[in-house]
């Protein structure tokens, strides 16, 4: 094959791959406004936490389910925080601000700075990904905060040290409650499917593939996805089509 045919097939299977792609939030870039829109046009009638079921109140205060324990972040442990079940450091670093910075990224010291705050600072794009709210879910602060930027597996012989709430996190990983297990694959293939910029590993998506299969959605799930779309005007064709064949979408 020579190298015009090369540069036709490469061409065909972008398009191609462009194509298979959803459309990923295009409306907000603030990462500030997502969180107030989910606070208070989706969870304002289900203020509940993902991980440990905690519920909180219109002031982002934390009622933490019985028997639920923290030694760390003891502040955070009384605040909702807003969580990326995807975790902006995994879709961050395919970035080059994120990675190296950017001229634009001085302080007013004039010391260059890179990661996060310059990826959102330059580029729109990250933004935009950073503010989608399908991404996005209630966490008791400590628990958000312990999480970091983990990736979910199994750890089965690990005590969780929330006490009766079980997300375990243990040598950088991490393991969710039973509960969250099908809106944290469901929210791990979209984000895969959207956003070229993020890919899940073979791994990863063998995981999510088995949590999505054997943890259904609920009327909740469905209901959330709903709101969402309305007013991020963008759709979630993996959690709706799952509403859809349970029969929750039109109801």
């Amino acid at each position: 094959m020579n190298i015009q045919s090369v540069a036709c097939v490469v061409a065909l299977m972008s398009v191609t791959n462009l194509a298979l792609a959803y459309d990923g939030n295009g409306t907000n870039q603030s990462f500030s406004k997502a969180k107030k829109m989910l606070e208070h046009q989706v969870y304002q009638d289900h203020r509940e936490t993902i991980y440990c079921g905690a519920h909180f109140n219109a002031k982002k205060k934390i009622s933490p389910p019985q028997g639920f324990r923290t030694s760390k972040h003891i502040k955070r442990a009384k605040k909702v925080e807003w969580e990326h079940i995807v975790p902006a450091e995994n879709f961050g670093r395919a970035y080059s601000e994120w990675r190296d910075g950017n001229a634009l990224c001085v302080n007013n010291k004039g010391k260059s700075f890179k990661g996060r705050k310059c990826a959102e600072k330059v580029n729109s794009q990250y933004r935009y990904m950073q503010a989608d709210m399908f991404n996005l879910f209630p966490a008791i602060g400590a628990v958000n905060a312990m999480r970091s930027n983990y990736n979910f597996t199994l750890l089965p012989s690990v005590v969780s040290e929330f006490g009766s709430c079980q997300m375990k996190i243990d040598n950088k990983k991490s393991e969710p409650p039973v509960s969250a297990r099908g809106r944290i694959a469901r929210t791990y293939m979209y984000m895969d499917k959207t956003y070229p910029k993020y890919a899940m590993s073979k791994q990863q998506r063998q995981l999510m593939n088995a949590w999505d299969k054997t943890y259904p959605v609920s009327r909740w799930e469905c209901e959330r996805v709903k709101r969402i779309q309305t007013l991020q005007k963008n759709q979630n064709p993996i959690t709706q089509s799952r509403c859809e064949a349970a029969g929750f979408w039109n109801k």
